[in-house]
């Protein structure tokens, strides 16, 4: 190979090398993965929280919800909070952060961005750190939340890892006991399961003990659960890992069959069908808690993509 040709395969082959890009503007960062778009983080004053939309697999499927964003034909338009991937909680000191459009209400909390600490490009992964406030309808800030968000490289596989710091300020927090809440992700209409009203639908959850469909994954408790189905003629799905350092670890799985795809550790009264449990957390003035997840998306279903697996070595990370 000549010199002349060694530098044109060399620019052939550069934009296919890995990398993580992220691209700050006043209200999101866009991230793109191995030169292809994966997601943008919404950070400015339009939404009533932050959130990731969409979320694309390697392949290019964008794996989540359009609406309430974007109009996408034959998509129900309900629930309007439910954008992309979000974390929220439905009761904070009585306060709504979970369904908190404008549509539904005024009397509800918003997470408004305070600053972006962190925006790193790299050639493994990329990092995001912003902090955020939790305000009450009033004006007050009832937490201070920092997230990091790492989005690492890989030719087949879209992974994102979540480290999400809430502290009280020089009031008391108390996290209610609802299932509205908390880490959750609204999916692409056809990922569904199959119902009488959508016998369509093409989903199925499981979780780590093998549970399978909503009436055996709702409200259950486990380490990680994987949301499969397909997609644009694509076998995918979409995997959410529970850290085991996070609080009442493994946590519950807010699972609905129409899409809604969340881990909530608060909502026991709900999930256990006992009006006399009480699965509330209190943060004391000053005091933290911690949450980690790994959102992993992925081809075929979850025994071809060793979710277990790549679990146990998320845990042990």
């Amino acid at each position: 190979m000549t010199k002349s040709m060694l530098v044109v395969a060399l620019a052939v082959a550069w934009p296919m090398a890995a990398e993580v890009k992220l691209t700050k503007t006043a209200t999101q960062i866009d991230i793109t993965v191995d030169g292809k778009p994966f997601s943008t983080l919404f950070i400015g004053p339009d939404a009533p929280k932050p959130y990731m939309h969409p979320l694309r697999s390697a392949s290019g499927k964008v794996v989540t919800r359009g609406y309430p964003m974007i109009d996408v034909a034959g998509e129900p338009k309900d629930h309007p909070h439910h954008r992309g991937l979000w974390f929220t909680h439905g009761e904070v000191n009585h306060v709504d952060f979970w369904a908190n459009e404008a549509s539904q209400g005024a009397k509800k909390g918003r997470v408004v961005l305070n600053k972006v600490t962190e925006v790193k490009s790299g050639t493994k992964s990329g990092r995001m750190t912003a902090v955020f406030d939790w305000k009450a309808p009033d004006g007050t800030t009832l937490l201070t939340e920092t997230r990091t968000t790492t989005i690492h490289s890989d030719p087949r596989l879209r992974i994102v890892d979540l480290d999400i710091s809430l502290q009280a300020g020089a009031e008391k927090v108390v996290f209610g006991d609802t299932k509205e809440g908390t880490l959750a992700i609204r999916l692409a209409h056809p990922l569904d399961e199959p119902s009488k009203r959508d016998p369509a639908g093409t989903g199925k959850m499981t979780n780590a003990e093998g549970g399978e469909g909503e009436k055996n994954v709702w409200g259950k408790r486990s380490p990680w659960v994987d949301y499969c189905g397909t997609l644009e003629g694509e076998k995918l799905g979409i995997a959410i890992f529970d850290h085991p350092a996070n609080p009442k670890h493994p946590t519950y799985w807010h699972s609905r069959g129409y899409g809604l795809f969340a881990a909530n550790i608060f909502g026991e009264h709900d999930f256990h069908a006992d009006k006399s449990r009480n699965g509330s957390v209190t943060v004391e003035p000053g005091g933290k808690l911690r949450f980690r997840y790994r959102v992993v998306i992925h081809p075929g279903d979850t025994r071809e993509a060793v979710i277990a697996e790549m679990y146990r070595q998320y845990a042990g990370s």
